[in-house]
């Protein structure tokens, strides 16, 4: 640091102040001299002691600054120092992991021409076991399968029978317990409901108003709602016919309120019918809303209620869809809590897994695809969509709440009088069970048993095996589930008996 401007600054401070006084005492009188005299000494003495301090400061200040640059250097020195350690420690480093690659190169040279020293050794031994033997590799591998299927059949065959009845009986046991606790704590009218599509003439007066003048009271009523009007069919009824059973109610009450009414004609018709179409929609919304409510499930979209709602006026095999589906939607729920499924997907599900049984008059296709894809359509999750989707197994169920929903479904339609088929019906699938069954090779009898929910097959034991035995009932139930329409589960028993007779003389 240069300390030497500023000795000079002080010492002309001083000069200068020393000047000044001079010059001051210099224009006074004489009388004066003296006294300038004493200052001009103190101002030298002051501005020398000054001078010397400076000077010890400088002094001390060059001092420290050489000491401190000193020691930046040692510092500098020492990481320097260090840095050229590790540089040289890296260089060591490096080398080794060379050599070692170098090593592993020269490992995986070697391996490689183990490997295929090895292969040619095995092939020179094939070659040596396939002239001796007479036999190629292929052929001999086909025989050794062969001998060791022969001697493994029938142990296999008891392993796969006894593993099965093992399983059968406590997977029957668990669902036993299941489904019977559920189907207790739920209390329904089991008996079939059916749409009215009849109503009772109150005179013979009333029949000729509602044909009216040349039948324009009848075909402006059949015009109006779609249906089609028979009176003379049956003795003081109105028989109401339509493949659509919203029409035929909204018929039904159009009907009602005309005869009550008295003035049938064509604008009181139309009147009429549209005051019962509102009426209806009234009543559709009201059964989906409620149906919802009672099961407990919410989040539905408003258009799948309504469809929900027309199913208050369809049945299957004259059983009410609405009714159905609520009480499976209360089983399923119960099922779905003792096994730990998703209940409010498994209720969602159930509720709405008929719900293109309400348009399949109006879209082509099985009615569990297209309720599939209505539920996707309004924002469904994936699985309630899958859920609806599988019930009647046209996709395999994969998911725990799908397969409580097939299980419902069957129960439910199984109840005794939930359902009625007529006794031609009855027959007729009873036979063609049997036929399905008798369809097989090695087959010598079948009996369908237990109204058609059972079906026992009795083979040739000459020609079918046991193993054979369990690979023919997978079959016969495959194809009773791709060529058959029933309600419930058909079980298929397959018995195989070997007698051994022997005569002492």
């Amino acid at each position: 640091m240069d300390f030497i401007p500023v000795i000079i600054a002080a010492v002309a401070g001083a000069a200068v102040s020393a000047g000044g006084i001079f010059a001051l005492n210099k224009s006074r009188e004489n009388g004066g001299k003296n006294k300038a005299d004493d200052l001009v000494r103190r101002a030298k003495n002051e501005a020398s002691e000054i001078v010397l301090k400076a000077k010890n400061e400088a002094a001390e200040t060059l001092d420290k600054a050489q000491r401190e640059e000193t020691q930046r250097r040692k510092e500098l020195k020492k990481t320097e120092d260090r840095l050229i350690e590790r540089e040289t420690l890296l260089d060591k480093k490096l080398d080794q992991l060379d050599k070692k690659s170098d090593n592993l190169r020269k490992q995986e040279d070697e391996l490689e021409d183990i490997k295929n020293e090895v292969r040619e050794i095995r092939t020179k031994a094939q070659e040596k076991l396939e002239k001796i033997a007479g036999l190629s590799k292929t052929e001999a591998r086909d025989k050794l399968i062969q001998m060791v299927e022969r001697e493994t059949k029938h142990d296999l065959a008891e392993l796969v029978i006894k593993e099965q009845k093992a399983l059968s009986d406590q997977a029957d046991e668990t669902a036993e317990s299941i489904l019977l606790t559920a189907m207790e704590r739920m209390s329904s009218e089991v008996t079939a409901d059916r749409t009215v599509t009849s109503l009772k003439l109150p005179d013979d007066d009333m029949k000729g108003r509602i044909i009216g003048k040349e039948g324009r009271n009848i075909q402006a009523l059949q015009h109006a709602t779609g249906v089609d009007v028979l009176i003379d069919d049956t003795p003081g009824m109105v028989v109401l016919s339509s493949f659509d059973p919203i029409r035929r109610q909204v018929a039904r009450y159009a009907l009602e309120r005309l005869m009550k009414d008295g003035r049938i004609n064509p604008s009181s018709i139309e009147e009429a019918v549209a005051k019962a179409e509102r009426e209806i929609e009234k009543e559709v919304i009201r059964a989906g809303e409620d149906a919802a409510r009672e099961v407990g499930v919410v989040g539905i979209p408003k258009e799948l209620l309504h469809l929900l709602g027309e199913l208050k006026f369809r049945t299957s095999y004259g059983q009410n869809v609405l009714l159905h589906s609520i009480e499976m939607a209360h089983i399923a729920g119960m099922i779905a809590q003792e096994i730990g499924a998703d209940v409010n997907v498994t209720k969602t599900a159930t509720l709405l897994h008929d719900i293109g049984k309400a348009v399949t008059h109006k879209i082509e296709g099985k009615h569990a695809e297209i309720g599939a894809e209505l539920a996707k359509k309004f924002g469904m999750s994936e699985p309630v969509v899958h859920a609806i989707s599988a019930h009647h197994e046209d996709i395999e169920p994969t998911t725990p709440e799908a397969i409580i929903v097939k299980i419902v479904d069957a129960i439910s339609a199984a109840r005794p009088g939930a359902r009625n088929i007529s006794a031609e019906n009855f027959a007729e699938r009873m036979r063609a069970l049997e036929n399905v069954a008798l369809s097989f090779p090695g087959i010598d009898k079948a009996y369908a048993i237990s109204a058609g929910r059972e079906i026992r097959v009795i083979v040739e034991p000459k020609q079918i095996d046991d193993l054979a035995a369990l690979k023919i009932a997978r079959d016969i139930a495959d194809k009773i589930e791709a060529t058959m329409q029933y309600p419930g589960v058909i079980k298929v028993n397959v018995i195989r008996e070997t007698r051994a007779i022997e005569y002492a003389k």
